[in-house]
């Protein structure tokens, strides 16, 4: 075998171009293992200057080389950007842009696109330093506080009033609900407490909101080990049904379709979304490029298998990667171009969700999905059993019932198109109860309460009630409109690989969310009373034959009625609990659009 030899010349030539090679792959190694990546954006400075808005953002994966970050697709001025390291700050003119996705560009890489909204409502979060657990054992915010101003009152300048009066600060807002955070001179709860009932006692003052919430604690959770999800749970409620209708039945415009679609924007109150999960990595950058897709904006996670994931994986993860099968996504060949905004503007609790919902409805969203819920402390399920899922002690409850009222009813005055379907909870709890869960208990045509059901043992066809069961963990009864496929699979980070089962109301609610906004881009004249007359005409049955107002037996959800079958009061589905028929729900929209209104 013969020996080559390199001269000395050459020899340091290889050597470097094995270097640089090595460099390069090296980069290229880091660059894959640290994607450009939106992590965190929230207002800060100043929470109540709207004319200039500064937003911090935290940002991986970011080089020290030129960026740009782009609004609505307008490249940010050099002037309204700061950085440090992986911090970057900008400051918008809410004079010359509008709320939209804002994304980071740099080289060839587009990051994940966030909401960035200019409505301004905004509540700031307790660090660990500024809780305490209460004597219920619950953690809850130390000096942070927000009060309900009455009416007749100017929010702002009552609020600043209080703050002067008893040495507070205003840091936080949510205006269209005159509703406005304070920081107390409260160094333990004795001292806020204190503070609480005389600012309670203020005329001007409805109502006083304390915050019960860790910094990362805002999710109810289901504790049963799931069952293996697969294509049954969802062939429950005819997803591809449903899906395969669509496309075949409508059109884009200019598709040769009898029946135009109007785009329809949903919220998400969730905090982030995994990018690097193959349900989710085609969502980088610029989504509307292709102004008839399903577009997603979430800060990243950084696992795949969130709560935020999962949920938003149900309107809207790519189909065949291993995960959810997103419902909305299914829709692109035709659809009219869903947003999908995943949203939660700070930690701040239930708070923090009303104020990021006031934004998102400000912003378009006609369809709210609400996956959370708090129960009072000693509440108690259908076995009467303490319910220990995310309890909140009484005057923490009647400050976020009051705060939910003024959010309904700004709803109802000002945006009575707007839905929201809210999960209905995993305690095993009865509906009517006095001591039932927020804000699944409130009594409005605009919020729809969404149960959750598995796949039976039953060998018999879909349309059967014994196709499914109820999910021992799903509360029930009267305030619950229809039930939905509870255990979905999670995304993974493995291209093709399935996620781990989830399952619980919160994951059966984006069924019916999407499928509102499904049938809403079909036809967005359609009020909130008559969607839900749609979903239970349209319904399948689950569960056993009970009487109006069972003794022995429990309702699923509120009974069938014959106004819901056409008034046929022979009708073998009244008196039955409502399951979701996303199919014949879409087919009754479609049939409605021929009817006088």
């Amino acid at each position: 075998m013969a020996a080559t030899y390199l001269g000395a010349g050459r020899l340091v030539s290889a050597l470097a171009l094995m270097l640089i090679g090595t460099v390069a792959v090296a980069e290229q190694s880091a660059q894959a293992e640290q994607p450009l990546r939106v992590e965190q954006l929230q207002r800060c400075r100043n929470l109540l200057t709207l004319d200039i808005q500064e937003f911090c953002l935290s940002v991986s994966g970011l080089e020290n080389n030129d960026f740009q970050i782009k609004l609505n697709g307008t490249a940010l001025q050099p002037k309204e950007i700061t950085r440090d390291n992986d911090r970057v700050r900008v400051s918008i003119s809410s004079a010359d842009a509008q709320s939209g996705p804002l994304w980071f560009e740099q080289r060839e890489q587009s990051s994940n696109p966030v909401w960035l909204s200019l409505n301004g409502s905004h509540v700031v979060a307790a660090t660990d330093q500024e809780v305490a657990k209460n004597m219920d054992g619950i953690t809850t915010y130390v000096d942070l506080i927000s009060l309900i101003i009455e009416e007749s009152h100017d929010g702002a300048e009552e609020a600043q009033r209080l703050a002067e009066k008893y040495d507070a600060e205003v840091v936080g807002m949510i205006p269209p609900l005159n509703t406005y955070q304070l920081r107390l001179p409260a160094r333990n709860l004795e001292e806020r407490d204190a503070l609480v009932l005389r600012l309670g006692s203020e005329v001007s003052v409805d109502a006083v909101v304390v915050e019960e919430s860790g910094a990362e604690e805002s999710i109810e959770s289901e504790t049963e080990k799931p069952p293996a999800a697969d294509n049954q749970e969802w062939a429950s409620n005819r997803f591809l049904d449903a899906v395969n209708y669509y496309q075949r039945r409508l059109s884009r415009q200019g598709h040769g379709g009898d029946i135009e679609t109007q785009p329809i924007r949903i919220g998400v109150i969730e905090r982030e979304v995994d990018f690097d999960a193959p349900d989710f990595a085609d969502y980088l950058g610029d989504c509307r490029t292709d102004s008839t897709r399903t577009c997603v904006y979430a800060r990243d996670a950084a696992k795949p298998d969130g709560h935020g994931t999962t949920v938003a994986g149900v309107f809207s993860a790519a189909w065949n990667e291993g995960g959810n099968s997103g419902f909305l996504r299914g829709l692109d060949d035709v659809g009219p171009g869903f947003d999908v905004i995943v949203d939660r503007n700070s930690d701040a609790g239930i708070t923090a969700n009303v104020a990021a919902s006031v934004n998102l409805v400000e912003d378009g969203v006609r369809v709210l999905n609400w996956s959370w819920g708090i129960h009072r402390v000693g509440a108690i399920d259908i076995n009467g059993k303490e319910v220990d899922s995310l309890v909140r002690s009484g005057i923490a409850m009647s400050g976020y019932e009051e705060l939910l009222e003024e959010f309904f009813l700004w709803l109802r005055r000002e945006h009575p198109d707007v839905v929201v379907v809210n999960s209905a909870g995993n305690a095993s709890s009865f509906s009517g109860s006095d001591d039932y869960r927020l804000p699944s208990s409130f009594i409005t045509d605009q919020l729809f309460v969404v149960g959750g059901h598995e796949r039976s043992d039953e060998d018999v066809q879909v349309e059967d009630p014994r196709y499914v069961v109820k999910r021992n963990a799903s509360n029930i009864d009267m305030r619950v409109d229809i039930t939905a496929a509870a255990c979905v699979r999670g995304s993974s980070l493995v291209e093709g690989e399935q996620g781990e089962a989830h399952c619980g109301t919160s994951y059966a609610t984006p069924l019916v969310a999407g499928l509102l906004a499904a049938m809403m881009s079909i036809d967005p004249e359609l009020t909130p009373a008559q969607l839900r007359m749609l979903l239970r005409r349209s319904a399948m049955t689950i569960g056993e034959e009970y009487d109006f107002e069972p003794t022995d037996a429990d309702d699923l959800t509120a009974p069938i009625l014959p106004s819901e079958r056409a008034n046929e009061l022979n009708h073998p589905d009244i008196g039955l609990s409502a399951r979701l028929d996303m199919y014949k729900a879409l087919d009754l929209t479609v049939q409605s659009l021929d009817r006088d209104r």
